[in-house]
């Protein structure tokens, strides 16, 4: 098989072609009037996620050469080699704070993934700045927005009809803004999310009849409050229906992923089920890279190639510790066995998945995945004696699905969901079939005289491997 070689070549290939980081000194940095801010504090299971892609986000705004500050909000308890790296790799200005108290954090309806999320407020500390973009760490820039800096006291989008999206805004840093919403804070105002969401929205209640905000065209700064077009915040789910952009108002620039949190665009399984992942991990790809995990691929991808060829030269042997003692407890040893079999083809194609760096490319994903599934398959396959075809059957399934879900050709997305479904529906009975195949094969096995000597029989020494 030549394709486990052509995933190394693959790998050789993401770390040829990593972009080499300069070092930039904070004070190189020139000063500008305007910044783009986002945030970045530690405490969920998804910190380094998230670290990755305040990187990416910085870097990707760095390589449009955007007239502004890039600035991140961190709480003190960041990390200080995180730290250093924004500040000494990517360029940014690192602002430390204190976590903000949230009030909201015992309310029945919160979800502790938004206890920090408050920290956004500090945005209206900056006050150095005249205008602030403030982001999520989820938006990918497909062009400069430079004239975003042009808009008023407070301008956000309006993703749902009713309710602005929090992902993007533009902000005048004020600190009487700052200390009025603290007071509000301690006033326990009413927040339905617990989150930055639920209290800017309450806070800027009347947004929704502002006017729509466009770029005065001698960079004069407007006042008061307005609506930015929907092209600002292009929710990557009004691009999954049609598979393509259709927007027509604003200027198409920013895609933001406000769906689970599972399915953000940095990870290697969001690729092909969301296709606008790929386009996120070729932005970091052209910019950060993907050094800080190839240590890891590179040693998995060894572990892997090993298991496969030592199951091409030892057979292993587990089932010659068991030994017939009478009907009953063969039965019974017969049940445990095939359990042990289905649990064990269950953790060959479930335990890869969960090894893998969260963050690496999903072509890079996907290929460590399936070589660690056929790796661990082909021990199951060894130590009970099973037909390859049918235990390989649902790894073909998901190579199948991939393929599937990655055609790049669908007229829309109703078109591709209706295909993975039909897929679905067309493999099922081919899955079925193969546990069918697996159980009838677990029974012969265990049925054979090599593989359960009869009582009485000399007891050969047990041995973990038989050679072929």
């Amino acid at each position: 098989m030549r394709w486990p070689v052509v995933l190394v070549l693959g790998i050789i290939w993401f770390m040829s072609s990593a972009p080499c980081i300069e070092a930039t000194s904070l004070y190189k940095v020139k000063k500008h009037k305007n910044a783009y801010a986002t945030m970045m504090y530690v405490g969920t299971p998804r910190d380094y996620e998230f670290y990755i892609a305040v990187r990416v986000l910085i870097k990707s705004l760095s390589a449009l050469n955007v007239e502004a500050d890039l600035v991140v909000i961190a709480s003190n308890d960041v990390p200080l080699r995180w730290i250093r790296a924004l500040e000494e790799e990517d360029g940014a200005k690192v602002v430390r704070v204190e976590n903000m108290d949230n009030p909201y954090k015992h309310q029945e309806n919160f979800d502790k993934r938004f206890k920090l999320s408050l920290n956004k407020l500090y945005a209206w500390k900056l006050v150095e700045y005249d205008r602030v973009v403030m982001l999520d760490a989820d938006n990918l820039f497909l062009h400069k927005t430079d004239e975003l800096f042009q808009c008023g006291q407070f301008c956000a989008v309006f993703i749902n009809p009713c309710v602005f999206h929090t992902g993007l805004f533009v902000l005048q840093p004020s600190m009487e803004v700052f200390k009025d919403m603290v007071h509000e804070l301690e006033n326990g105002k009413k927040n339905p999310d617990g989150a930055d969401q639920g209290f800017l929205t309450g806070y800027f209640p009347d947004l929704l009849d502002k006017p729509m905000f466009h770029p005065p065209p001698n960079d004069t700064k407007l006042g008061g409050q307005y609506r930015l077009p929907l092209g600002y915040q292009m929710d990557a789910s009004y691009y999954y229906l049609k598979l393509r952009w259709s927007i027509p108002c604003g200027p198409n620039s920013v895609i933001t992923f406000p769906g689970a949190s599972w399915l953000k665009p940095w990870y290697w399984w969001s690729w092909p089920v969301l296709p606008l992942g790929l386009q996120w991990h070729e932005g970091r790809r052209q910019t950060l890279g993907y050094g800080a995990e190839m240590a890891v691929i590179l040693i998995q991808c060894a572990v892997y190639l090993g298991i496969i060829a030592m199951t091409r030269l030892a057979r292993p042997s587990l089932s010659k510790l068991c030994y017939r003692r009478s009907d009953k407890s063969i039965n019974l040893v017969h049940n445990s066995l095939k359990l042990i079999a289905l649990w064990c083809i269950l953790a060959a194609y479930v335990t890869p998945f969960f090894i893998i760096p969260y963050t690496v490319h999903p072509l890079l994903g996907w290929s460590m995945y399936l070589l660690g599934a056929f790796a661990l398959c082909t021990v199951v396959i060894n130590t009970f004696l099973l037909s390859m075809l049918p235990v390989l059957v649902l790894w073909i399934g998901i190579v199948g699905t991939l393929m599937v879900m990655a055609f790049p050709w669908y007229s829309n997305g109703v078109v591709r969901a209706l295909a993975v479904f039909g897929y679905a529906f067309c493999f099922a009975p081919v899955l079925w079939v193969s546990m069918v195949r697996i159980m009838v094969g677990l029974q012969l096995s265990l049925e054979r005289e090599a593989f359960m000597p009869r009582l009485g029989e000399s007891s050969p020494r047990p041995s973990w491997f038989k050679l072929y």
